[in-house]
């Protein structure tokens, strides 16, 4: 049987799944359950990125990198003692267990054990001379994923001391300072916790920490940051800083599973709404070259934002159980995230533009940022992206799959992955997703298990994804089941599952345009943004180590890149021709793109450069009259140069 699961009624079931642990009452139910950290393992392209990943910044900064070289959160006399440690730990632990990397794991450990052994008894723990709770957020997160991991009763016992210390010391989230507008932070690990142990304390200092913290509910249902305050001047503090709003847009949705009240998780989309409204981007995410800055392509978005956002979506997702969310967590991970770094993820940037066509040391219209937030390289602007862009794709991976109520398994993100989890009665099952998305629409679901077994399968099927086909072929050679799912929810497929069992799901990859700033568009395949391919010149700028290739980059275009695409408004498909190739070992780099589509353009000779950047897109429909020509875009993610937001031809 194969239905349609609506998020309305995605935990009404409530099947008391034990098999992992879902929320207990009086929590309201789980709509989905994140599954323990090394159950979903990445396959094909997908692990190759994790090992670029591995082999690039993440598997070596603490080599060289002074914030972590020497460090106190591993035991260091000198060094930092503040956030980039667990930063740095929240992105390192689930990737050295999603490869099973002996080099990484055993990075792992000497990080882990000071921390484990730091523990106070008061129940604090981390550096002895860092007092601030913000840091310690983040440690009980990277606490969580290696207790997951590894069973380790040592860090159970660390999460359990430290919230006792909450419960029994005062209040001190106060609204000036990081730990007060990021306080709820520590509601996912409290709720975590509270799942595998019961103990009813833990929601009272959830909800003391709800009440005397930054009140993120009431900033979303009455957004402060619209048009009005652009035009005025927004007044920069921590309810403009991005970061801040990424972590805090799960905040009332995380919250809503204590309070029961709708008006909670309808904060979340209020949210979204005006986010998207006032200060939306393309691939996703909303503006903050450090603050809130509105709509133009050329305004930044700092890289710990997207980790971030994606974070949320992902506690979102199965707090909510809304497909919409991971809709768009696919969006941040298949463009933002890898569009942030070098294709080696051996540099990075603070801030990526929409419309990024020079990177270099020179002034632009960012909101507070420095002179260098838009190179590439080890520490551009500031040092807190260097140590928490780690997490984004093995967070990701960790969370493609998740446990339903209903003792199935859900497909919550789309790419290749392997997942082995309980199901039904307890029955291992095995489901290796075989696929190239999002570079191509054929996922191909293969299920392994030891005995015949009943559950349902959950297979988010996407918001554009209209006219999507699932077929279910049964091992035995029996009659295939075909079916048009419906776009936007999950697909349930409810029935007995016999080993070799297949399921494949063919989602049609479309061109779809999206209007944007000054009636630009942008353009889409799948869950993919797609810009022009520039040449791009590397200069060096500086080296930071002198065998490991650590370097910051000035990056000139060599080609033109003020184009007006030739586009029928209508029928966009006729107007791209799509060619495909194989994805290489470094599936981000711009010059085996595995996607590309040809257009008709020309170029806009009044659309020229301003304050070192592009200046706004015309006001479309343009007219030119310089030659039409072809040009290329490719994945938004395989360009460093790009134009995103184009201009279109009058017809």
């Amino acid at each position: 049987m194969v239905y349609a699961q609506d998020r309305s009624n995605a935990s009404a079931a409530q099947a008391a799944n034990t098999l992992y642990p879902a929320n207990r009452a009086p929590l309201t139910p789980s709509a989905y359950i994140p599954l323990p950290l090394g159950a979903v393992k990445p396959a094909g392209w997908l692990k190759d990125q994790l090992v670029v990943q591995a082999e690039g910044m993440t598997g070596h900064i603490d080599e060289f990198w002074p914030s972590l070289k020497q460090n106190k959160w591993k035991g260091d006399k000198e060094g930092d003692a503040w956030e980039r440690g667990p930063y740095y730990l929240d992105g390192l632990v689930p990737l050295a267990y999603l490869l099973d990397d002996p080099k990484l794991l055993a990075k792992v450990k000497t990080w882990i054990e000071p921390i484990l052994a730091s523990a106070q008894p008061n129940g604090w723990f981390g550096p002895a001379d860092n007092h601030d709770r913000w840091p310690l957020a983040v440690g009980l997160k990277v606490l969580t994923q290696y207790h997951e991991a590894t069973g380790d009763p040592r860090a159970l016992e660390v999460i359990q001391g430290y919230f006792r210390y909450l419960a029994s010391h005062p209040t001190d989230w106060p609204d000036s300072q990081w730990r007060g507008v990021r306080a709820m932070e520590h509601a996912v690990t409290a709720y975590w916790l509270y799942n595998r142990t019961g103990d009813p304390a833990l929601l009272d200092v959830v909800k003391s920490i709800y009440l005397t913290s930054f009140d993120w509910h009431s900033y979303f249902v009455d957004f402060p940051y619209d048009d009005k305050a652009l035009k005025e001047g927004i007044q920069y503090g921590h309810p403009s800083h991005v970061v801040n709003i990424a972590m805090a847009v799960k905040y009332p949705g995380i919250w809503y599973q204590q309070s029961g009240n709708p008006f909670d998780a309808k904060a979340v989309y209020e949210g979204l709404k005006s986010l998207d409204k006032y200060h939306g981007q393309v691939t996703g995410r909303f503006s903050g070259d450090e603050h809130l800055s509105g709509r133009r392509p050329t305004q930044g978005t700092e890289t710990c934002a997207v980790v971030e956002f994606m974070f949320s979506l992902e506690q979102l997702v199965a707090a909510l159980g809304d497909a919409a969310f991971a809709d768009r967590l696919e969006l941040l991970a298949y463009n933002a995230n890898p569009g942030a770094h070098t294709a080696d993820f051996w540099g990075h940037q603070y801030d990526q533009q929409a419309n990024q066509v020079f990177c270099s040391v020179a002034k632009r219209q960012w909101s507070t940022n420095g002179d260098d937030s838009n190179v590439f390289g080890l520490e551009p602007n500031f040092g807190c992206c260097t140590a928490n862009m780690h997490q984004g794709w093995p967070k990701f991976v960790s969370h493609m799959w998740m446990a339903t109520p209903d003792r199935g398994l859900a497909a919550v993100a789309l790419g290749p992955s392997v997942v082995k989890a309980k199901v039904a009665d307890g029955t291992t099952v095995t489901i290796e997703e075989e696929t190239e998305y999002p570079f191509n629409g054929a996922i191909r679901f293969k299920l392994t298990t030891p005995k015949a077994v009943k559950f349902p399968l959950h297979v988010r099927v996407p918001g554009w994804a209209v006219g999507a086909k699932c077929t279910i072929k049964p091992a035995s050679g029996g009659a295939a089941e075909s079916v048009s799912p419906v776009a936007g929810v999950f697909a349930v497929i409810d029935r007995e599952w016999q080993n070799g069992d297949v399921v494949e799901l063919n989602l049609p990859m479309n061109i779809r345009l999206e209007q944007r700033y000054n009636k630009a568009v942008s353009v889409l395949r799948g869950p993919l943004y797609f810009s022009l391919k520039i040449g791009e010149k590397y200069t060096a700028l500086k080296r930071h180590h002198e065998t490991l290739p650590v370097v910051d980059w000035q990056i000139d275009a060599t080609t033109p890149w003020n184009y007006a695409l030739q586009i029928s408004m209508d029928k966009p498909g006729e107007s791209f021709e799509v060619q495909t190739g194989k994805i290489g070992k470094v599936p981000y780099e711009q010059s085996a793109a595995p996607v590309v589509l040809k257009a008709k353009a020309r170029t806009v000779p009044g659309w020229q450069m301003k304050n070192n950047q592009a200046d706004d897109p015309p006001v479309s429909p343009v007219e030119s009259t310089e030659p039409l020509t072809e040009v290329e875009l490719v994945p938004y993610a395989s360009t460093r140069l790009r134009i995103t937001e184009f201009p279109v031809l009058k017809q």
